[in-house]
């Protein structure tokens, strides 16, 4: 006695292979951005270097500038120098942290990772944004170091606890905004080295120039008025009003509108430019 197979069902010889549907929805969305997220976090305790050497240059600018030039630069309204200057320091340190988000994502399109993540049934602008969230809890934790070197050099919140946070979540969110620029620097060019370069060499004149370490009124009327206007001086002018326990005015809201639309823009263009990307 003979079988034969048969014809009709799935189990048909000639049947199409069953394909997986690619997953759809918030939930599946959270759920890939969180296993994107954690497959980067685990590699941090494995490479303390990386946070070592991130906290280094932010620490190197607190000494340099309080205790060199602290003696030299005085601002109207402030005790001291150290108060002043430790919010740019903050918001100087949360902008550059945001530069790994280039470096990592140029490094897994070197090796190939971002192809293979391409080609898998999952929700693939979670790719970015668990990229970004990984990155804003590494600048979470630079940030918390960074706090306390400025609290051993004489650094004091006066103001409340709230208007500290508040100045803390903005900081941090503009740290996240920036994260998608550099996400966008990274797919764009072609290794680690230039995802390196394209990704700090415009954060040193947008931090430079602007109020971070000293009074906009101090300098050349043209640049001044770049720096009055720069998202960095709104960002550093709102922070340090909030930690001092002063009134931020309209430069919290300017902060806030910056890091909104720098968002939704870079997020897009980062977005359009990894669905178009093969390497």
């Amino acid at each position: 006695m003979t079988t034969t197979a048969a014809t009709t069902g799935d189990l048909s010889p000639t049947a199409p292979a069953r394909t997986r549907e690619v997953p759809r929805g918030p939930v599946w969305m959270w759920r890939d951005t969180w296993t994107e997220a954690t497959r980067h976090l685990p590699a941090v305790p494995r490479n303390p270097d990386l946070l070592i050497f991130a906290t280094i240059q932010p620490i190197m600018f607190v000494l340099l500038f309080n205790y060199v030039f602290g003696g030299a630069i005085d601002v109207p309204g402030y005790d001291s120098y150290t108060q002043y200057l430790m919010p740019g320091v903050f918001a100087q340190t949360v902008l550059f942290g945001s530069a790994f988000t280039g470096i990592g994502v140029a490094e897994d399109m070197q090796k190939g990772i971002i192809d293979r993540l391409r080609s898998l049934p999952m929700y693939q602008p979670s790719v970015l944004v668990g990229r970004t969230v990984s990155d804003l809890c590494r600048n979470i934790f630079t940030f918390v170091v960074m706090f306390i070197v400025g609290y051993i050099v004489g650094f004091r919140i006066g103001g409340t606890v709230a208007a500290a946070l508040g100045a803390t979540f903005l900081l941090l969110f503009f740290s996240y905004a920036f994260s998608w620029v550099q996400a966008f620097i990274g797919l764009s060019v072609k290794s680690v080295e230039a995802a390196n370069s394209a990704g700090f060499i415009w954060m040193f004149p947008l931090t430079f120039v602007s109020s971070a370490f000293v009074s906009t009124a101090s300098m050349p009327s043209a640049l001044q008025t770049f720096a009055d206007w720069n998202p960095f001086t709104k960002l550093t002018n709102a922070a340090r009003a909030l930690y001092t326990g002063t009134n931020p005015g309209a430069d919290l809201w300017y902060a806030i509108g910056w890091a909104v639309g720098i968002t939704i823009v870079f997020s897009f263009l980062a977005s359009r430019k990894y669905s178009r990307t093969s390497k």
